[in-house]
């Protein structure tokens, strides 16, 4: 490789961690939205411990909050993300990521296809931004076993 070519990948590679730094700071600054602390979501069906075929709806609830589409700014109003097989929550100061399932069109119920064995399903409110409320509006997290 020539000194032009590593010049240009060292500078690429500068940029790129100065643009995900840069990005990572201006997500953290994000303002919560507000959820009233009463506000919960849940999954209505399937129940937690019940055998469900391969492809299954789930049926999303939600208590002391409207449901509305991102890019829609409504006070107490969220959409819902589910997260499916995942340990941890997401951060709760940045938008929301592809790691979960997001239903940003208001969506209250949506068709899972996973392979047989155990699995674990888990809702979580975001604001029109992507980004949990504060507090965040969280469910219970189920488990659940494919045959």
């Amino acid at each position: 490789m020539n000194k032009f070519a590593t010049l240009s990948l060292a500078t690429l590679a500068l940029s790129s961690a100065l643009f995900t730094a840069n990005t990572v700071q201006a997500h953290s600054s994000i303002t919560q939205s507000i959820a009233p602390t009463e506000a919960n979501v849940y999954i209505i069906s399937p129940a937690d411990g019940a055998v469900v075929s391969e492809t299954f709806t789930v049926t999303f609830g939600l208590k002391g909050m409207g449901v509305s589409p991102a890019g829609i700014e409504k006070k107490h109003t969220g959409h819902h993300h589910l997260l499916v097989d995942k340990k941890e929550l997401p951060a709760f100061d940045t938008p929301m990521g592809g790691d979960v399932k997001h239903f940003g069109g208001g969506q209250t119920q949506t068709t899972l296809t996973l392979p047989k064995g155990k699995h674990t399903l888990q809702l979580i409110l975001g604001d029109h931004r992507h980004v949990p409320h504060n507090p965040a509006v969280v469910s219970k997290k189920i488990t659940i076993t494919v045959q």
